[in-house]
C-alpha cells in the first residue's frame, strides 16, 4: 500500500506522559486531526489513565488522570469524526512511571534501570496483563493494541537473566522474543479478535529465521520507526522485507511530526519533519509487493522518556502535523499541499510569527499559546540574555575576583544592574502573557514544569548577578 493512498491509515500519536491537555482542549484536537486528515488516534495514557485496585499507585501524582467518563468522550469525539483508537501500553522497555514505584522496585531487570522489566518474573508479566486489561476494558471498540516493546535497555544484565543466559543455545534476541510472546499470548487468549503492534527496534538486529521460529508470526504486527529527517530509506526497506522474509507481512511505519529534534525543543521547526515524510514516501515506494503496509503513525513525542523534560507543546507542532499529513496525501509537499496547510492554519512554519497571528480567518486550537510560545522561547534564546555574563562589563569589572577582593567599580556594577533588569523584565512581561493562556489548555502543574524548565534555568543566572550585585553594593555602603 503507497503512503499516499487515500486508503492509508494515518494515525496521530498523542504522548500523554507529558502536558497532557485539558480534555476541553483534547476534545477540540480530535476536531482538527480529522480536519487535517487524519485516520486514527494513537494513545499513550502512560500514567495519566485512570489504574484501579494495585494499579492505582501508576496514576499520575502531579494532577489527576483522565476519568473514566472522560476517556468514554474522548471515544464518543475519535468515533463522531471516524477516527479509530489504539492505545499503546508499554510492556517491557520503558516502564519508568511503573518501575519507579518503590512496590515494584524488584520488578526491575537491573535496580539502576527503572525502564526495563524483569522478563523471568511471574508477578511482572501478571502486572503487564493487568495493565492491558484495565486500559482495553475502557477501550470495548479498539480493534487493535500497540504492546511497545522498544528501547528495552540492559536486558540480561539482571541476576535471573544472566543464570537463564547460562543454558547452552540461550541468547538476549530469545530472551527479549520469549517476554513478548508471553504477553502477545495472553492478549489472544483474552481477546483473540484484537490485532498487536509492536516497535521493531529490538528485531532489528535479529536474522530472519530468529524471528520466524520465536513464535511471534501472525502474532504481532511490527511498526519500523525512524524519525530522521535523512533517514535511510535504504536501510528500513531492507529492515521491512526481512520482517517480510520472516513471516512478517503486515507491517507500520512510524514517522515523527514533533519531539524528535532535542530532548528540549520548544519549537517545532516544519521541514525536517515534512522531510522526514518525503523519505518514508520514498520507502513505500520501494517495497516489494508482498509487504501489507496497514498504515503510518505521525508520532508526536511530548517527553523523550517518563522522566525527561518537556518538548514542543501540541499547539507549536500542528502547522507540522498538518505540512506532514498533506506531504502524505499528495505525495510530496507540493504547492497545492502548502495552500491546504495555510487555508486550515494560517501557515506552515509555527515560528513565522508574521503569518501567525492570533486573530487569522483560520485560527487553530492553540494558536494564541503557540504565538506567544515563539516570542518568548526568541528571548529566551537571544544572545543578549544566554550570554549576558560574558558580555564585556561582568567580564571585565564583576568577576567573582571582583566580589572576592572587593574591588568591584560601584558605576559599573550600577550598569550592569540596569541591563540585566531591562532584559528580566521583558521576559516577566511575556511570561505573564504565556502562563494563563497555557493554563487554559494544560493543567497548572504542567505550567509550572514548563516554566522550571524553559525559562527558569535561563533566567537564573541574572538574578543570582543581580543578588551578588546588591549585596556588594551594600557591602561598600552603597545602598541605591
Amino acid at each position: 500500500m503507497d503512503l499516499s493512498s487515500r486508503t492509508c491509515k494515518k494515525f496521530v500519536h498523542l504522548d500523554l506522559k507529558g502536558a497532557p491537555p485539558r480534555i476541553g482542549y483534547f476534545i477540540e484536537l480530535i476536531q482538527l486531526f480529522a480536519d487535517l486528515g487524519a485516520n486514527g488516534l494513537l494513545i499513550e495514557y502512560e500514567d495519566m489513565f485512570p489504574y484501579e485496585g494495585e494499579l492505582q499507585v501508576l496514576q499520575s501524582n502531579a494532577q489527576p488522570p483522565y476519568s473514566r467518563e472522560e476517556i468514554a468522550s474522548i471515544q464518543d469525539a475519535a468515533s463522531s469524526r471516524g477516527l479509530e483508537i489504539i492505545p499503546l501500553v508499554q510492556t517491557f522497555g520503558h516502564l519508568e512511571f511503573v518501575l519507579k514505584h518503590e512496590v515494584f522496585r524488584d520488578l526491575r531487570e537491573v535496580d539502576c534501570c527503572l525502564g526495563t522489566l524483569n522478563p523471568n518474573c511471574d508477578r511482572g508479566v501478571k502486572l503487564v496483563q493487568e495493565m492491558l486489561k484495565q486500559v482495553m476494558k475502557l477501550h470495548p471498540n479498539s480493534t487493535s493494541l500497540h504492546i511497545g516493546a522498544d528501547e528495552v535497555y540492559m536486558l540480561g544484565l539482571g541476576d535471573e537473566s544472566k543464570q537463564w543466559l547460562t543454558a547452552p543455545g540461550r541468547n538476549v534476541h530469545q530472551l527479549f522474543l520469549g517476554h513478548v510472546l508471553k504477553v502477545a499470548k495472553s492478549i489472544q487468549e483474552s481477546l483473540p479478535k484484537l490485532k498487536l503492534i509492536m516497535w521493531d527496534d529490538m528485531l532489528r538486529s535479529m536474522t530472519s529465521d530468529t524471528i520466524k521460529e520465536s513464535g511471534l508470526v501472525g502474532l504481532v504486527q511490527p511498526m519500523l520507526w525512524d524519525y530522521s529527517p535523512t533517514l535511510d530509506v535504504n536501510n528500513a526497506v531492507a529492515l521491512m522485507e526481512l520482517y517480510k522474509s520472516a513471516g512478517m507481512s503486515q507491517q507500520w511505519a512510524a514517522s515523527s511530526f514533533k519531539g524528535s529534534t532535542t530532548v528540549h525543543t520548544c519549537v517545532t521547526g516544519t521541514q525536517r519533519h515534512v522531510d522526514n515524510h518525503l523519505q518514508w514516501l520514498n520507502v513505500a515506494s520501494n517495497l516489494s509487493a508482498g509487504i501489507k503496509l496497514q498504515g503510518i503513525a505521525l508520532t508526536g513525542w511530548q517527553r523523550y522518556d517518563h522522566l525527561s523534560v518537556l518538548c514542543e507543546l501540541m499547539p507549536l507542532g500542528l502547522p507540522s502535523l498538518a505540512s506532514c499529513l498533506q506531504t502524505l496525501q499528495h505525495g510530496s509537499f507540493t504547492e497545492e499541499a502548502q495552500k491546504k496547510v495555510v487555508e486550515a492554519l494560517g501557515t506552515v512554519e509555527v515560528g513565522d510569527t508574521e503569518r501567525l497571528p492570533s486573530r487569522t480567518s483560520s485560527p487553530f486550537a492553540g494558536v494564541k499559546l503557540a504565538e506567544l510560545i515563539v516570542k518568548l522561547t526568541s528571548l529566551l534564546e537571544s544572545a543578549e540574555l544566554r550570554h549576558f555574563q560574558n558580555n564585556m562589563f561582568v567580564r571585565g569589572w564583576f568577576t567573582s575576583y571582583h566580589i572576592q577582593k572587593k574591588t568591584v567599580n560601584p558605576l559599573i556594577a550600577q550598569q550592569i544592574r540596569t541591563q540585566a533588569k531591562i532584559i528580566l523584565d521583558a521576559v516577566e512581561i511575556q511570561v505573564g502573557e504565556v502562563r494563563p493562556e497555557m493554563g487554559l489548555l494544560y493543567s497548572d502543574s504542567t505550567v509550572q514544569e514548563w516554566m522550571d524548565q524553559h525559562v527558569t534555568p535561563v533566567v537564573e543566572p541574572l538574578h543570582n548577578l543581580l543578588r551578588d550585585i546588591e549585596r556588594v553594593l551594600h557591602e561598600m555602603g552603597l545602598c541605591i
